[in-house]
């Protein structure tokens, strides 16, 4: 080494992160034209750990601290470097400090549909999204695994290669759960345990730490989202009768929102009925029940009247309610309550 040579190599006494910046997991510490000073003083704070590496080999791993890198505090890089116990020169190593921070809220989601066997709707494809948290647990595994040689290794960087092992876990966890659609959302919290058991192993094989994992939705494609729907309304509709009280119980509350309204949910109650008979009778005739002859009608018409005010009651106690708002004789909450409970009857 020339004379020159010598006076420009510059030696490094104090080795530190200051981490000035979020979102960064392994920081290289530049050593161009650098060698660390024999009792060089190096820093590890909380939450970090710092890893010394010899031609390519992790040496050795320090965790938070104060340290005076001797031949003592370095004993696998001592051993590599077949130093003696009076050394006490310069050295050349590459020193990675790596965040051991928890990464809180890290989102993840499926890009594209993921097709199921569902046993209620047959084959299903499901959209899921969430958030999950983790920490750098080993550095060495991290190093050989993950950064390797790089300047700087950012959350960014790992997310790319975690949300493909995420989305691959939980698509395993819906396929062998068995759970129809409709129930997941039902068991949201067992899913999202489910698929961490299965994560927490590939996460540790690369030095990382599942810390939590939690499942946020589940949901269907707008299209089958759609034919979810039909199905459903076409579920309600089955019952007819039940299905023109509640046609008629959500008319109530809108009428009722106008004085002028109200007057005409009598008329609407009575055709709300006759179109549920009218009904009623062509689902008889379809299941092949004797039709009644055209000139019966007269004879069915008294079982009307009877029909028609327990029909009308609701209307009235709505009425009677209403004007003792108007008047103030009771209150905004109690006028709530005493609708609310006419309209469940209606419902019930």
């Amino acid at each position: 080494m020339s004379l020159g040579s010598f006076i420009r190599k510059q030696f490094i006494d104090i080795l530190q992160w200051n981490e000035d910046r979020d979102g960064v997991l392994a920081w290289r510490h530049p050593m161009q034209d650098f060698e660390i000073q024999y009792g060089a003083s190096l820093t590890v704070r909380e939450s970090q750990m710092a890893v010394f590496v010899n031609e390519g080999k992790v040496a050795d791993v320090f965790g938070p601290g104060m340290y005076k890198l001797t031949t003592q505090t370095l004993p696998i890089l001592t051993y590599l470097k077949n130093w003696d116990k009076l050394f006490e020169s310069p050295f050349k190593s590459d020193v990675i400090f790596f965040s051991t921070r928890l990464q809180l809220g890290r989102r993840w989601g499926t890009a594209q549909p993921v097709t199921l066997r569902d046993s209620e709707f047959g084959m299903v494809r499901l959209r899921a999204f969430g958030v999950y948290s983790y920490q750098i647990a080993d550095p060495g595994k991290f190093y050989r695994e993950i950064s390797g040689t790089r300047d700087v290794y950012t959350v960014d960087d790992l997310e790319a290669q975690l949300r493909n092992m995420v989305v691959a876990a939980m698509t395993t966890a819906l396929g062998s759960s068995k759970v129809p659609f409709l129930d997941i959302a039902g068991n949201q919290g067992l899913m999202s345990q489910s698929i961490a058991e299965q994560l927490a192993p590939v996460f540790d094989r690369y030095g990382v730490k599942l810390d939590n994992f939690t499942v946020e939705n589940v949901s269907l494609p707008e299209e089958l989202q759609k034919a979810l729907d039909t199905r459903i309304s076409m579920g309600m509709a089955g019952d007819l009768g039940k299905f023109t009280q509640y046609q008629t119980a959500t008319s109530i509350p809108l009428a009722a929102q106008n004085e002028s309204g109200i007057a005409g949910i009598g008329a609407g109650l009575a055709a709300g009925a006759a179109l549920g008979q009218t009904m009623a009778q062509g689902l008889g005739v379809a299941q092949g029940q004797p039709q009644q002859p055209a000139q019966q009608p007269a004879q069915q018409q008294p079982q009307q009247p009877a029909a028609q005010p327990a029909q009308a009651d609701p209307v009235q106690r709505l009425q009677q309610l209403k004007d003792l708002l108007d008047k103030g004789l009771i209150t905004a909450a109690d006028y709530d309550s005493a609708k609310a409970e006419v309209l469940k009857k209606l419902t019930s």
